[in-house]
């Protein structure tokens, strides 16, 4: 018999081997979403996804992968890779069968993992980026990097970071010099260098690094900084676009962005207020203006064309902008078929379409609705309206009354009418009647109102217009007479009805020739008297109620929500063609996102409210990713526009959902704190300069273990020149200025619009204020990368050209710049030359010149004071000695020459 030992002994052995072979015969598991689904997008899904379903047989759902095709067999059978039609199709070696037909064959390692997967089950998974976001664990703290890091702390950040670059066997970088890190910090918070004051005190160690962070959040440049950030994804710009690309106003809205960022505002509350603020209770005029988010859409003014075509491309812009801004996806390839590798059918995107496709907005000249904001005292008129209504009238009545003289609101515009006799619309916008003209109005509902406002210009007296219900034989509703007037707003008694009818309109003036229109009708609108006693106050009511529709004042598009009798019905467009409608379809979210909650309306509010439920897994993923972008140069995901399965796998993932959970659940949506918690981290503050062992394992910085350095944004390029050389006017707010630009750049057609130089400060603002022109923007902006903002941009494309340097070097705004910090350095040089131009330097970049780089300067400097004459030159006229001119315009060539430095161009 075996003793206890042996026996104990045999035991453990065979428990020993069975581990053993346990270990090494456990087959690796292949994950869908980064093992199987590349392979697919790769090679299957473009015949076997949303655009095809060759063989009847699709590879974009769970569902279709596992259904029958039309074989009459499903193609993968789970568990059985070798009876799965899938496999045998990638083995084949008749070219007529094998698949990808007509493409090459898949690797040996490709075919291993699809076969892997079948056996292992098949499991159907979901990708990364549409599992909502989760409370990540934090690493510990990696050993090893003390050298680096010092005494710099350690945030939970540094420790997602450091424990990846330990996986790669990477170290991270020392912090920046203190000095350089400043000017970084002040350049992304504020996007301008720091102050003299600022700067003076950290470097007598007077502030703490998060203190001065938090000046920097507090100071009122930091939201003119986010804000450029922000109308790039908006496509704000001062003009509407296409062909005519006219002025608008809607620099309003710009200011206020500028306010959000600066006051902080919740980026769930920002998001709320853009996309949906008309529609909370009782909404602020700031609310209202939030709205233009979705009026910065291009609006065609050009003649001849449709209306109803352009103001649904404006809405497939909504959808398309939205989904991209606010969820990284690439819905615009919905628009035409099903997404071709993400979970989207066709459908999806005409059922997010209809929460955005009963906006009041027409593409009309106008570009009405508009909020119209008042000056103090038509302000105070409106007010008394408010109140006098509010006491005589029920709330929902009162309401109507001062919504119209808010925004004119709702009304029939005259794009609208059909069935000309003698008539035409003028340009396709006006209702122009000839004499004996008649036009039809078609299904217009007045609720019961006993007048019409008429909204047109005449050139004619005498002109008799009648108003029939149904046709040239129906009852009169309302007979007035034109005049010759300009552009008036005027109420006409009506006959009262209470469904829904067609106006029959017709004109008659014996005394005009027979094309010739006898007057230009912009809109109608049906509203009831103002109820009252016909008192001396009920009079007054009513005179400035009709003289306040008159007003002309201030006005911005906004959105609007039809009523119900103007409610459009959202069909599927058959291939993407607006004109082919397919299937009705109601406003629903993808079932592939977070599930929609009952107590939201089907509205644009409630469409607010499901991107920003923190459920949704997009939202707070794409806000990290855009403003991590904003700081580092680089993105936690490759594709900012995209995190779909197309996208490339972030190697920081872990990073990206933690800093997603911080924002929602411990910032509260605040940004201001999630850039406060990134610039405090070791990552941000290290020093960017790059060793041989980084630049072999990792050009392009992936891993962090540097810190960011890249060339600056258009408008910091320009803000910083302007700074540096004092000229900055730190005037905020108001109308779009038109700074120095090079002649000849604007030429517009129709309006005769030009570009009329800005005077005084103006000359001098921030970026963010100059007038921004599609079809022909800012020089210098367009050679530093800015976009025309014709849409939505996610991403500015960093270029590197010899324009640049030619803008640096020659553009107006840059040689002023540099003639006001020439003159700086004139006011430095009661010693000598050099001192002058080290100070200035030091001045500008927060570092002393090298050696070499301030010789190269003093000859520069030596040569321009030779070989210049500057007595012909600008400098003539500047009220200083001969010798003291010469030397002020050999210093402006040495500024011109720090101003073009790669190291002032670029983020240290």
């Amino acid at each position: 018999m075996l003793s206890k030992q042996k026996i104990w002994i045999l035991v453990s052995s065979l428990t020993l081997l069975l581990l053993v072979f346990l270990v090494i015969g456990r087959e690796e598991q292949v994950d869908f979403s980064t093992d199987f689904k590349p392979i697919l997008n790769k090679h299957c899904i473009s015949c076997h996804g949303g655009v095809k379903k060759n063989g009847g047989f699709s590879l974009l759902f769970e569902h279709e992968a596992f259904a029958v095709t039309d074989s009459g067999i499903p193609a993968i059978i789970k568990g059985k890779p070798n009876q799965s039609e899938l496999i045998k199709r990638v083995l084949e070696h008749d070219p007529e069968l094998r698949m990808p037909y007509n493409r090459p064959a898949l690797s040996q390692e490709e075919i291993d993992v699809l076969k892997k997967w079948i056996k292992q089950g098949a499991k159907w998974g979901e990708h990364w980026a549409y599992v909502p976001v989760q409370a990540n664990k934090i690493p510990q703290t990696v050993k090893g990097f003390e050298k680096q890091i010092g005494s710099s702390a350690v945030y939970n950040i540094d420790r997602f970071v450091f424990q990846n670059l330990k996986a790669q066997r990477l170290q991270p970088s020392q912090e920046a010099d203190p000095m350089q890190l400043l000017r970084r910090l002040s350049l992304d918070i504020t996007g301008l260098p720091p102050s003299k004051d600022l700067a003076d005190q950290w470097k007598a160690c007077q502030i703490t690094y998060e203190q001065m962070v938090d000046h920097l959040l507090a100071s009122p440049t930091y939201g003119e900084k986010w804000a450029s950030w922000w109308l790039d994804l908006a496509r704000y710009a001062d003009t509407k676009g296409y062909e005519r690309d006219q002025s608008r106003t809607i620099w309003p809205y710009r200011d206020w962005v500028i306010k959000a960022f600066n006051q902080d505002m919740p980026f769930d509350q920002f998001t709320i207020e853009q996309l949906a603020g008309d529609l909370l209770p009782n909404p602020t005029h700031d609310q209202f203006i939030a709205t233009a988010f979705h009026r910065n859409t291009m609006n065609n003014d050009e003649g001849g064309t449709e209306d109803e075509e352009f103001r649904v491309a404006a809405v497939l812009d909504r959808v398309n902008t939205t989904y991209e801004v606010w969820q990284s996806t690439t819905m615009a390839c919905v628009q035409c078929h099903s997404h071709p590798y993400d979970p989207f059918v066709h459908e999806d995107f005409f059922r997010s379409m209809a929460f955005f496709n009963n906006s009041r907005d027409e593409d009309t000249t106008d570009e009405e609705p508009k909020i119209r904001l008042y000056e103090a005292e038509d302000e105070l008129k409106l007010h008394q309206i408010r109140s006098w209504l509010q006491e005589n009238m029920e709330p929902e009545q009162a309401k109507a009354y001062t919504e119209f003289l808010s925004f004119q609101e709702p009304k029939y515009h005259a794009h609208l009418c059909t069935d000309f006799v003698n008539g035409e619309l003028i340009d396709t916008k006006w209702l122009g009647l000839w004499p004996q003209g008649s036009a039809y109005l078609k299904n217009v509902y007045t609720g019961g109102a006993d007048r019409m406002l008429l909204n047109y210009w005449s050139s004619h007296d005498g002109t008799k217009m009648t108003i029939r219900k149904g046709g040239p034989h129906g009852e009169v509703l309302s007979e007035f007479t034109i005049d010759r007037t300009g552009a008036i707003t005027r109420s006409i008694p009506f006959k009262p009805i209470f469904e829904k009818v067609d106006l029959y309109i017709h004109a008659e003036n014996s005394g005009l020739a027979a094309q010739q229109s006898t007057a230009a009708i912009s809109w109608f609108a049906f509203i009831s008297e103002i109820p009252g006693d016909q008192s001396d106050a009920h009079q007054k009511v009513k005179n400035s109620f009709h003289d306040l529709l008159n007003k002309r004042p201030l006005t911005v598009p906004i959105m609007i929500e039809n009523p119900s009798f103007m409610q459009r019905q959202t069909h599927v467009f058959e291939r993407g063609n607006w004109m082919l409608h397919g299937d009705e379809v109601q406003a629903i979210t993808p079932e592939s996102l977070n599930p929609w909650k009952e107590e939201w309306s089907q509205d644009r509010m409630g469409f607010a409210l499901w991107l920003t439920d923190k459920n949704n897994p997009l939202t707070a993923r794409t806000a990290v990713n855009r403003v991590w972008d904003q700081l580092f140069g680089r993105v936690l995901v490759s594709t900012l526009e995209d995190m779909g399965t197309q996208s490339d796998p972030p190697v920081q993932k872990e990073l990206l959902d933690y800093l997603a959970w911080e924002l929602m659940y411990t910032h509260q949506w605040s940004l201001k704190a999630l850039i406060k918690e990134i610039v405090l981290s070791h990552t941000y503050r290290q020093a960017s300069s790059i060793s041989p062992q980084q630049m072999a394992r990792d050009p392009e910085n992936q891993w962090l273990a540097r810190g960011p350095r890249f060339r600056l944004g258009a408008e910091t390029v320009r803000d910083q020149a302007l700074f540096v050389s004092g000229l900055l006017s730190d005037k905020m707010y108001g109308k779009s200025v038109m700074p120095p630009q090079p002649e000849g750049i604007w030429q517009t057609v129709y309006s005769g619009e030009s570009w009329t130089e800005s005077e005084g400060e103006d000359k001098y603002r921030r970026g963010i204020y100059t007038f921004l022109k599609r079809t022909s923007p800012y020089p210098s902006f367009i050679s530093f990368d800015a976009g025309s903002r014709e849409v939505c941009l996610s991403k500015r494309i960093v270029t590197n050209t010899p324009l640049q340097a030619l803008v640096t070097l020659n553009d107006p705004v840059f040689f002023e710049a540099a003639a006001a910090l020439g003159k700086q350095m004139l006011e430095h040089d009661s010693k000598e030359p050099a001192k002058a131009i080290e100070e200035v330097y030091a001045a500008v970049l927060f570092q002393k010149p090298s050696e070499e780089k301030l010789k190269a300067l003093m000859q520069l400097y030596h040569d321009a004071l030779e070989d210049f004459a500057y007595e012909k030159s600008a400098f003539i006229a500047a009220d200083l000695p001969g010798s003291q001119r010469k030397k002020w315009g050999a210093y402006t060539v040495v500024a011109n020459a720090l101003l073009n430095l790669d190291e002032f161009l670029t983020k240290p």
